[in-house]
């Protein structure tokens, strides 16, 4: 039997160009998220969606950092603040929360929320790094920044809402990377983060890839938060996300991952993110997705 499960929604798409990731919530429940939980022996419990205001209601340029571009800033700090509240109360309950977004950058509520009272390590299942800031994104699109926000990287350094305290760079692998900016290459280089690349899996395997990210993540924490986008995956397993990039993990592949998460028993929080309906083929990516998130908490074949 696996934990309580605590489902909360965040449907924002104010981190990416294509509209529609702010469905993506729905999408993933329509998908059989609750029953595939079930079946991996959870009880689930839904706790609805974190409120936010739609887009085309506010102004993207409202709130500006001190240097570069952060679109709809102010936006995505409440929304995350709220997310970041609900996160820690369900951990305080005693229950696990699965947060479905919305873009990328919804991992800053996620991650503060699991790091408010405890040390976590990260595991970042992601094509992109996620690395940028304000003053380096060539876009302005906070869901390529949420890594370097919750580390506290550049411009985000002292940002409060947006820096987990209970979080260490030794203890972030990000797994399956292949689409990366100049700029963020450079600040991964130069951080202690640890990232495996496509290349990485190739070589080593993901079973391989993947107990090294655990490693790194489980090293001295209380437990570890699970980020993952669908663009990790090739974008013929996973047709319906914004920003697909070729040569990503199968389908196979995809779940020993997450079953090897499951083996370790130290999953504190878990995050799907980035599942666009507009985009997607008979809701393929999105009930793709509760498969994954049943593989985490530990569902099996046998």
């Amino acid at each position: 039997m696996t934990r309580p499960t605590r489902i909360i929604g965040a449907p924002i798409d104010y981190g990416a160009n294509r509209r529609g990731v702010d469905m993506g919530p729905s999408a993933i429940r329509y998908g059989g998220l609750a029953a595939q939980l079930e079946d991996a022996g959870a009880t689930v419990a839904d706790d609805g969606d974190v409120s936010a205001p739609r887009a085309e209601e506010r102004d993207p340029e409202a709130e500006t950092p001190s240097e570069g571009r952060a679109k709809f800033l102010r936006e995505t700090k409440a929304v995350c603040t709220a997310l970041s509240d609900r996160v820690a109360e369900t951990l305080d309950s005693g229950e696990l929360p699965l947060v479905l977004g919305g873009d990328h950058s919804i991992a800053i509520g996620s991650v503060t929320g699991s790091a408010r009272d405890a040390d976590v390590g990260v595991v970042w299942f992601d094509a992109h790094g996620d690395f940028n800031t304000p003053a380096t994104s060539p876009s302005g699109n906070v869901h390529g920044m949420p890594l370097a926000a919750l580390l506290g990287i550049g411009d985000f350094a002292g940002v409060e809402w947006a820096n987990a305290d209970g979080l260490r760079e030794e203890n972030v692998a990000i797994v399956g990377l292949r689409s990366v900016d100049e700029a963020e290459r450079e600040a991964i280089r130069e951080s202690e983060v640890t990232a495996f690349t496509m290349s990485d899996i190739d070589e080593e395997g993901i079973t391989a890839v993947v107990e090294g990210a655990l490693e790194i993540a489980t090293a001295g924490t209380d437990g570890i938060h699970v980020s993952l986008d669908l663009d990790w995956l090739d974008p013929r397993e996973a047709p319906g996300v914004g920003t697909p990039v070729r040569g990503g993990v199968n389908y196979r592949e995809a779940h020993s991952a997450l079953e090897t998460v499951a083996e370790t028993g130290a999953l504190r929080s878990l995050e799907l993110v980035e599942v666009n309906p507009i985009l997607d083929e008979q809701n393929e990516t999105a009930s793709l997705a509760t498969e994954l998130a049943a593989s985490a908490l530990g569902k099996r074949i046998l």
